[in-house]
C-alpha cells in the first residue's frame, strides 16, 4: 500500500522482549480491560471477515495475463468461508433433501447449534479455521440459519427451485457486505470516517484488475482484533466464565451448555447490554499470550506461544515500514517515543506498524477505535474489496436496501441477521 517506504528493521532478541508474556504486550499494562462503546461480538465478527476475505478462491479475469501468471487471485468479501464452491464443489455442505440449505450439525438435545461434523467430531466446513475456536464456529452457525432462513423467504415469494441457492447467495451476501460497511467498519473506525470515505473515496488503497490484500492490512492493521479479545466469556446468562484457550477451543462438538446467546455478545434492542470487548492498546490476553500446542503445535522456542511475538516477525518478515513513517507519509502527527513506551524495553527507534497503531488506538482514541493511520489503512481496504467485487451490492446495484431490516429501523445492523 506504501511501496515507496523504507522498511523497518528490528533484533530479534528485542521482539521477543517485548512480544513474549510479562513483556509490552501483557495485559498487567492495560489501562482498563474493557471498552465502553465497542461489544463483545465485533472482534469475532471481524475475525470471520478476516477468514472470508483470505479464503477467495475466485480467479480474476483471464483478460489479466499477468496475473493468471502469477495465479493471482481476487480478494472478495462474498462469504466463501461459508460456501466453499457450492453445492457441486462440496456437496458435504449441504442438505441432501434440500440442496438450497446448508447443513446443520444437531448436539445431544437434538438442536440444529453446532456446525455439520463427521464421526470423528471434524466440522464440515469450507474452511477449516472456521472451528478453531467456539466463538467464530458459532458465528459460523448463524451465518448456515440466516442462509437458510433466506431459502425459506425465497420459497415462500416463489422462486423457482433451481434458482433458489444462487438466489438466497446473493440476498445473504449482500445483507453480509452491508454490516461489514455501515455497522461494523463505523464501530471500528467511526462514523465520521466512514462518512468521509464514502464521500471522497479513498485516496491510497486503488487495485485496478485485482484487488490484492496489501501487507500492511494483513500483517498489522487488521490485526487490531487480537488485542480486543477478552480475557474470559461468558456464553449463557448465569454460565461460567470461560477462557477463549483451551475453554473454547474448537475442533471438537458443541454441547448445548456451550452454545451462544447472541445477545451476550452484541447489543440487541430490548436486551440488556452486552459484554463489551477489550479497548484496542498494545496488549493482548493471556489466552493469546499463551497459545495452546493444539493450535501452534510443538515448538522449539516457546516465545512463539505468544501471538503478539508472531505479529511483530510477520511485520518484520514482510517489509512493513514504521508507523511513523507511514503517519507521516499520509499526513497525519506522528506518536511521540513516550507516548510508544518502548524505551524501557530498549529500543529507540520507529515503531512496528503493528504496535504503533494499536498504541495510536489507545492515545488518540482511547481504545474504542483505531486511530487515524489504522483507520484509514482499514477502511480503504475494505471498501476497496467490496466495491472491487463485480457481485457485490455496491456494484450491482448501488441503490439496493436490505430486505431485513426491523420496519421500525432505518439501519440494518448484525443484531438484526442474528435475530432473523
Amino acid at each position: 500500500m506504501f511501496p515507496d517506504l523504507p522498511h523497518l528493521s528490528m533484533d530479534a532478541t528485542l521482539l521477543h522482549a517485548i512480544g513474549r508474556a510479562g513483556g509490552a504486550c501483557d495485559t498487567a499494562n492495560s489501562a482498563r480491560q474493557e471498552a465502553r462503546t465497542v461489544a463483545a461480538g465485533w472482534p469475532v465478527f471481524g475475525q470471520y471477515v478476516a477468514h472470508d476475505i483470505t479464503a477467495d478462491r475466485s480467479p480474476v479475469s483471464h483478460h489479466d495475463d499477468e496475473a493468471v501468471l502469477r495465479n493471482i487471485r481476487s480478494a472478495r468479501l462474498n462469504l466463501e468461508c461459508l460456501y466453499a464452491e457450492g453445492p457441486v464443489g462440496n456437496p458435504f455442505l449441504f442438505n441432501r433433501n434440500d440442496p438450497a440449505k446448508l447443513l446443520v450439525g444437531i448436539n445431544e438435545q437434538g438442536r440444529e447449534e453446532d456446525l455439520p461434523r463427521n464421526q470423528e467430531g471434524v466440522a464440515l466446513v469450507g474452511d477449516p479455521r472456521q472451528d478453531v475456536h467456539l466463538l467464530v464456529s458459532q458465528m459460523q452457525v448463524a451465518m448456515i440459519k440466516a442462509h437458510n432462513r433466506f431459502v425459506d423467504r425465497l420459497r415462500e415469494d416463489g422462486v423457482a427451485e433451481p434458482d433458489l441457492f444462487t438466489e438466497a447467495r446473493r440476498a445473504m451476501t449482500w445483507h453480509y457486505q452491508w454490516i461489514a460497511l455501515f455497522d461494523f467498519l463505523p464501530m471500528t473506525i467511526g462514523e465520521h470516517r466512514v462518512r468521509r470515505l464514502l464521500d471522497e473515496g479513498p485516496r491510497f488503497f486503488r487495485p485496478r484488475a485485482v484487488v490484492s490484500i496489501p501487507f500492511e492490512f494483513a500483517d498489522a492493521a487488521y490485526r487490531y482484533g487480537h488485542s480486543q479479545t477478552r480475557q474470559t466469556y461468558r456464553l449463557q446468562r448465569g454460565g461460567p466464565d470461560l477462557t477463549l484457550f483451551p475453554d473454547l477451543i474448537g475442533f471438537r462438538a458443541v454441547p448445548s451448555s456451550r452454545v451462544i446467546d447472541w445477545s451476550l455478545f452484541f447489543d440487541i434492542p430490548g436486551q440488556p447490554p452486552a459484554l463489551r470487548a477489550r479497548p484496542i492498546d498494545a496488549c493482548l490476553p493471556d489466552a493469546l499470550l499463551k497459545l495452546p500446542a493444539e493450535i501452534t503445535g510443538e515448538l522449539d522456542d516457546e516465545d512463539y506461544e505468544s501471538l503478539a511475538v508472531r505479529d511483530l516477525q510477520r511485520g518484520v518478515a514482510t517489509g512493513l515500514p514504521s508507523g511513523e513513517g507511514i503517519a507521516r507519509y499520509v499526513g497525519e502527527e506522528p506518536l511521540r517515543p513516550e507516548d510508544i513506551g518502548l524505551g524501557q524495553y530498549g529500543w529507540s527507534g520507529e515503531t512496528p506498524l503493528w504496535y504503533y497503531l494499536l498504541k495510536e488506538a489507545e492515545i488518540r482514541e482511547e481504545g474504542e477505535r483505531l486511530g487515524p493511520v489504522g483507520s484509514l489503512i482499514v477502511g480503504e481496504v475494505i471498501l476497496g474489496i467490496v466495491d472491487g467485487d463485480p457481485e457485490s451490492f455496491r456494484s450491482v446495484d448501488p441503490s439496493w436496501r436490505p430486505t431485513l431490516a426491523r420496519h421500525d429501523s432505518v439501519r440494518f445492523t448484525i443484531a438484526d441477521l442474528l435475530r432473523a
